[in-house]
């Protein structure tokens, strides 16, 4: 222990520069970055110009001192839909400034999905543009908490209050606040940050309440494992919603003053070429997007770029070798979780060891392979549930947001049980295996089966329906199966069904096959046996939307030939 400025704090350990103190939260690091690197390019959307260091301050304390004025205080949740553009990054730093919490949701929810976010949270106040009001229009009558939406838009359309308690602002039209908002609450490392939702291995999706030290952990790890420094360029598509685009992308280029351009979304057939274009030196993805990247057609410019370090989760046993080889990049495999963090990482000065995350990282976590019925520690080599526990406070979730019985469940025989599995070798290397069975991975989204079984309930002619995620042909990486049991007397038809989700759900949570079942199978306690669906795609009676040549956007698009509302 160690005294600075009259109060205890930790030791720095090994490995990462700074104390767990006021430095370690969001608005202390933004303020040393400004202070140190004012002038530097910060903060670029791909298409736009980039904004200093301290023009990114000046557009967040302007959005805080607003939002302070709209009546947000330190602790209060603000709701956040944004794009993945400047105005994300803006909306997020605003409200952690006034030690407010951010909630940065989906852009893909609607329906069931948004309004369970929305009311989980508490936010009285939501951050979005004009193009998300529909969503917030078709839900009004079923928010709970919400009573202030705040357009983003240079210039929004016309807007006028929506029906019931909820009242729409422009952004342009708010008056900053004139106290000195920005500072009067200084967050500290056991003040949550963030609520990011993620999937559980059943039900709705879970909050995760991520606390200042937290999120300063997974930005200073991630730029010292990956050796980011000022010079470099960090390319992100991941959203703000998700904790590898705002803490190991955003947050840590911002720590060594680096710059961030960011896109608004992934395509392997862009991906090389905006790359290129921004000069990259550093960037993220996950598994299937690099092996969509590698099936691409190769070209005598694969490796004309400045790329030198891809951080991935995982890197693809298959194509990793050979990705190395035909980009001249070096892949730097990593695991965690919103939850945990990142607590296993490949050393980028070693060679590629296929198939391996890497160490755990022993100065800031305690990692344990386990039984998954016993919880009994198993000996290198066997295959079991990852568990872990953190050496220092505030550096894990501090639960989940209005779930304390999830909470406690996760919580078991004083440590956190991932719902992954396994194994380390003699020689300490972790290799991840597969994960709890009910999650589904899609697209390097973390997909609640529950959500989507809530919203086929809601369908007129559904009694039971269960969702699983089946191989996509990419590791680890699903596609949907949603098996369903109609009521007596309705029929299934696949195209409706669909069509109904598409209102309900995110695009990327509706399924891709569908199958009618008599019934579901399940345990002598009705618990549901999921495993059991999982073979069934080659069914001669399930139905395959691409097979059928049926593409979402056009459903979407096509007037529906009748109006089937919720139950």
């Amino acid at each position: 222990m160690a005294e600075q400025d009259g109060s205890t704090v930790l030791e720095k350990p090994v490995g990462v520069h700074g104390t767990l103190d006021a430095g370690w939260t969001v608005p202390g690091l933004f303020r040393e970055a400004v202070r140190h690197y004012g002038p530097r390019p910060f903060l670029q959307a791909v298409g736009g110009a980039a904004q200093t260091y301290e023009e990114t301050w000046e557009s967040a304390a302007h959005l805080a001192r607003c939002l302070s004025a709209q009546g947000v205080r330190a602790e209060q949740r603000v709701l956040v839909m944004l794009p993945n553009t400047q105005l994300a990054v803006h909306a997020w730093l605003a409200a952690n400034l006034l030690n407010a919490v951010d909630v940065s949701i989906n852009t893909g929810y609607k329906g069931q999905s948004f309004e369970h976010a929305a009311n989980l949270s508490g936010a009285q106040l939501l951050v979005t543009t004009s193009d998300y009001l529909p969503v917030v229009l078709n839900s009004a009558e079923r928010l709970t908490a919400l009573r202030t939406v705040i357009l983003m838009d240079d210039d929004p359309a016309d807007v006028t209050p929506l029906a019931g308690h909820l009242q729409v602002k422009k952004y342009c039209d708010l008056e900053p606040a004139t106290t000195d908002c920005v500072n009067a609450h200084i967050a500290m490392p056991w003040d949550i940050a963030s609520v990011i939702y993620t999937s559980g291995t059943s039900g709705p999706a879970k909050g995760v309440m991520m606390p200042h030290g937290q999120v300063a952990l997974l930005a200073k790890l991630s730029a010292a494992k990956t050796g980011l420094h000022g010079g470099d360029t960090f390319f992100s598509f991941y959203p703000m919603y998700h904790m590898a685009g705002k803490f190991m992308s955003v947050l840590a280029t911002m720590s060594v003053g680096g710059r961030i351009v960011l896109d608004v979304g992934f395509a392997a057939s862009d991906w090389l070429n905006r790359i290129r274009e921004y000069g990259a030196t550093v960037t993220a993805a996950h598994g299937p997007m690099l092996e969509m990247v590698f099936a691409q057609p190769p070209s005598p410019a694969d490796k004309d770029h400045r790329l030198r370090l891809i951080r991935t989760a995982p890197f693809p046993k298959r194509i990793a070798a050979a990705f190395e080889e035909r980009f001249g990049v070096k892949g730097m495999e990593v695991w965690g979780m919103t939850e945990v963090g990142v607590a296993c990482w490949a050393d980028a000065t070693e060679p590629l060891k296929v198939g391996s995350c890497g160490r755990v990282d022993t100065d800031w976590y305690e990692f344990a392979v386990v039984d998954p019925v016993t919880d009994m520690p198993l000996p290198a080599g066997q295959v079991g549930e990852f568990v872990l526990r953190p050496k220092k406070p505030w550096t894990m979730m501090q639960g989940y947001q209005g779930m304390p019985e999830r909470t406690l469940e996760a919580w078991r025989n004083l440590w956190f049980h991932t719902g992954d599995c396994g194994y380390v070798d003699a020689d300490g290397y972790v290799y991840f295996v597969d994960r709890a069975k009910e999650r589904i991975r899609r697209r390097a989204e973390n997909i609640s089966a529950g959500d989507i079984e809530a919203a086929a309930l809601a369908y007129p002619g559904v009694a039971e329906a269960a969702a699983v995620g089946v191989s996509s042909g990419f590791e680890g990486d699903d596609d949907i199966l949603l098996c369903l049991v109609m009521k007596p007397g309705q029929p299934f038809d696949p195209v409706q069904v669909l069509r109904f989700l598409l209102k309900e759900l995110p695009h990327f949570m509706v399924p891709r096959y569908l199958r009618e079942v008599t019934s579901l199978p399940r345990t002598p306690t009705g618990k549901l046996q999921r495993a059991m669906l999982k073979d069934a795609t080659s069914a001669p009676d399930v139905w395959d939307r691409k097979t059928a040549g049926i593409a979402l956007r056009d459903l979407a698009e096509a007037p529906a030939t009748d109006d089937i509302n919720r139950k």
